[in-house]
């Protein structure tokens, strides 16, 4: 099973929902995201908790703002990479979002900082991805170019990847090499809603259009048994 495709999404309320579903799959998933839900309720403790279990932490957070700002916050993000202690199973963070909309000026900024700032701190500097166009708007005549777009503008900026639903995916590998990441969310297992996700995919077929991560919240946090919910996902994405 690909362990180190998947990531899963801890879009709950409190900590301790999402200490029971880190421990129930701790066996099986290397990756959890952490949101602006658990960020605003908790600030790095959470980030802290999964890194501290070795655990590799997509912070996503979707920076927006002007490039002074977001140069900061980038920064920020990555001090979390230092531990506060000396647990000798820390994991700096993986990985964290920008918006593209913000701009040449604010990408080139995210990345100069997380740059500098990880040289500084003797850190691994995490991979920055540009958030395209939400898998929640719906699809339109323009919506693939104008997810190239912003795909091929955050290459250009030195951004290591980009998020994008798998509909786009084909287009952004088209132009981008393999090694650029394509983290797709919007990901539904047969039979599973579409909640209010408008572009989605199963998981085997994500695999095979190209994407390099696959982020699963709902059907396997809502799950009955979230530990079966995501080994079903990681065959099919084995499958794929």
């Amino acid at each position: 099973m690909k362990k180190n495709s998947l990531i899963v999404s801890l879009d709950v309320e409190t900590f301790r929902q999402a200490q029971e579903l880190i421990h129930e799959l701790d066996e099986i998933v290397e990756i959890f995201k952490v949101g602006s839900q658990l960020f605003t309720a908790y600030g790095p403790f959470v980030t802290r908790y999964l890194q501290a279990r070795g655990k590799k932490v997509f912070l996503d957070l979707k920076f927006h703002d002007i490039p002074n700002t977001v140069a900061s916050a980038v920064k920020s993000a990555v001090s979390l990479s230092i531990p506060p202690g000396n647990e000798k199973n820390f994991v700096p963070i993986f990985m964290l979002t920008v918006h593209t909309a913000g701009g040449k000026e604010m990408l080139e900024a995210a990345v100069k900082a997380a740059k500098e700032h990880a040289r500084k701190l003797k850190v691994k500097r995490p991979l920055i991805v540009g958030v395209t166009v939400l898998t929640s708007q719906g699809k339109d005549d323009k919506l693939e170019a104008r997810v190239l777009e912003r795909a091929l503008l955050a290459k250009r900026c030195g951004l290591d990847g980009v998020v994008a639903s798998v509909e786009e995916t084909p287009s952004i590998r088209r132009y981008c090499p393999e090694k650029f990441v394509v983290v797709t969310p919007g990901i539904r297992p047969a039979g599973i809603g579409m909640d209010d996700q408008k572009r989605i995919a199963p998981p085997g077929e994500a695999i095979r259009m190209g994407s390099s991560y696959l982020v699963v919240g709902r059907p396997i946090i809502q799950a009955d048994n979230p530990f079966k919910a995501a080994k079903a996902i990681l065959k099919e994405i084995s499958g794929g």
